[in-house]
């Protein structure tokens, strides 16, 4: 049995692919007997240690995010309170998720100066000629440089880690996002409105998820096709220009706004379809096309990214990001989209795509980076040189510091003197007035 920490600064009751994969990826572990913990910040008046699903334990560390649900890069700041979680859960293996996760990549440092090994996984893709990319890059780099093994959701994701962090490929494994296919079951009886060809659209709505594609595939796929009703769901900044462009165009009467939908809901949103279509400008994977092949819809989305890799081409028609473009790829699809076998696709999909191996294969990491050795200080010293003369040096600097806070650390909180955790048993119930209505819930 592997003690398994799982850290990002996304998780529920934020909804999303990467939030998804961690709580999936935990649950399947924890079936296959190990156990695993998840580390995330607060949110809202969520804090403290919840229980989810077959129980798994969430801490919702007292940390305030400072944009878009990331924690700042502080270093110091975290290293007491999770210390002390790791100590006390008696962790072997570190796992974060998410490039801009900076709440994730402060453990993996400390974890290694506390002599525990690292995992990383990408979930997205980053470019090189923009300033926020390249701050993310360096100092992903810099996290990286020790970690004991990476993981990347699909290949083009594996050469993207690649070269932003100057990683060794060999050191990069490609364990893909999965779906739980019993969850996304087709149901044509559920299409409605009737004698329509449904355009669903599940996403997101920001500029990196290509609204404004969208803006402008819209009214003209509805002046071409007068079959066609979109159902959009999703809420974002970017809400407002599709809102505007329908009142725009008169097509309220074609387009259905359904704002945020709730990850539990997303069926009964897809089942309703029979084309889904995915515009992002840049995705790693796209979880959301393979849950839509699952429903049994026929996919259109843009060429980009990792995408290519998730469904085979009969299930999906690739365009370029451009709005002509998938104009182009609809009207091809619109025609079919009413003979699509939804069946023969949950099956294909359901063979292809499974949440047990995924943790199969992060089982095999784990695995391999525990029976490999500790390196030694004078490792690590060469790869904080490995960032550059100036960079390196203030890293060398920090890694000093990390280890002088951790024997601190040990002197005035002792790993004796930390208690052990409470057991979870599936009969618990909190008692408020002892224990407040913040701890230990089950969800």
């Amino acid at each position: 049995m592997v003690n398994i920490c799982l850290i990002c600064d996304f998780f529920y009751p934020r909804l999303g692919g990467v939030e998804m994969h961690i709580f999936q990826l935990g649950l399947c572990l924890m079936e296959r007997g190990h156990k695993v913990i998840i580390i995330t910040h607060k949110y809202d008046n969520r804090t403290g240690v919840r229980y989810m699903t077959n129980g798994l334990k969430v801490y919702y560390c007292p940390f305030v995010p400072a944009h878009e649900q990331v924690v700042l890069f502080t270093y110091m700041g975290s290293l007491p309170l999770l210390r002390q979680i790791l100590l006390r859960e008696e962790i072997h293996v570190v796992h974060s998720h998410a490039a801009t996760s900076f709440f994730g990549g402060e453990l993996l440092l400390h974890a290694k100066s506390m002599g525990y090994k690292t995992v990383f996984t990408d979930h997205s893709l980053f470019a090189f000629n923009d300033a926020a990319s390249f701050h993310v890059n360096k100092i992903l780099k810099f996290i990286l440089s020790e970690v004991d093994h990476s993981v990347s959701v699909s290949h083009i994701s594996k050469e993207n880690l690649s070269m932003r962090a100057s990683l060794d490929p060999r050191n990069i494994s490609v364990i893909p996002n999965a779906v739980d296919c019993s969850r996304f079951k087709p149901d044509p009886s559920k299409r409605y409105p009737l004698n329509t060809v449904n355009i669903v659209v599940i996403s997101r709505l920001t500029f990196r998820k290509g609204v404004d594609l969208l803006v402008d595939v819209v009214p003209t796929i509805c002046k071409r096709f007068p079959q066609v009703y979109f159902i959009i769901g999703g809420d974002g900044p970017k809400k407002k220009i599709i809102e505007e462009s329908i009142k725009k165009h008169g097509l309220t009467d074609r387009v259905e706004m359904l704002g945020s939908v709730p990850g539990h809901k997303v069926r009964e949103v897809l089942v309703r379809g029979h084309i889904f279509l995915n515009t992002s400008l840049t995705e790693a994977f796209c979880i959301a096309i393979v849950e839509a092949a699952s429903c049994g819809l026929f996919v259109v989305s843009t060429n980009v990214g990792g995408v290519v890799e998730v469904l085979p081409k009969n299930m999906v028609n690739f365009a370029k990001p451009d709005p002509d473009d998938i104009c182009e790829k609809l009207a091809v699809a619109i025609p079919i989209a009413k003979n699509v076998p939804s069946h023969q696709y949950h099956e294909q999909v359901a063979k292809m795509y499974s949440w047990h191996m995924v943790a199969e294969r992060a089982e095999t990491v784990y695995n391999k980076i525990l029976s490999s050795p500790y390196p030694s200080l004078l490792a690590r010293i060469k790869a904080c040189q490995s960032n550059g003369p100036i960079f390196g040096l203030y890293l060398l600097i920090l890694l000093i510091i990390d280890y002088i806070a951790i024997f601190i650390l040990d002197l005035i909180f002792p790993y004796k003197n930390i208690s052990k955790p409470i057991k979870f048993n599936p009969e618990y119930r909190v008692n408020k007035e002892k224990y407040g209505d913040h701890q230990f819930k089950l969800n």
